[in-house]
């Protein structure tokens, strides 16, 4: 699956506007360090991109962003439960999408 990325939480590794390709996780395949796509069972309108910090009990893992400015994560909303796993970073290459907009 495909995700964009809104926000500067995870700032530098992924930035703003970033679109990533996420593979979904199977239950115990996620580890400490892994960039995630999380959803907070206290906000489940939630969906964020975080790294996982610490594995907890069941399929609850306590996740961060890299931006230590940014505390949208673990410690505001509790554990999370990891859906997918990024894979990559898709960036367009220059001239691929056409003309830059005038003006």
């Amino acid at each position: 699956m495909l995700a964009r990325v809104s926000g500067p939480s995870m700032s530098p590794t992924v930035r703003s506007g970033d679109r990533l390709l996420v593979r979904r996780l199977r239950p115990g395949r996620v580890a400490v360090g892994d960039v995630v796509l999380a959803r907070f069972p206290a906000r489940p309108d939630l969906l964020v991109v975080k790294r996982v910090h610490r594995l907890l009990d069941g399929d609850a893992v306590d996740v961060r962003g890299d931006n230590p400015l940014v505390t949208d994560d673990s410690r505001a909303y509790g554990p999370a439960v990891a859906v997918g796993r990024v894979v990559a970073r898709l960036r367009p290459r220059p001239g691929r999408l056409g003309p830059a907009p005038a003006g």
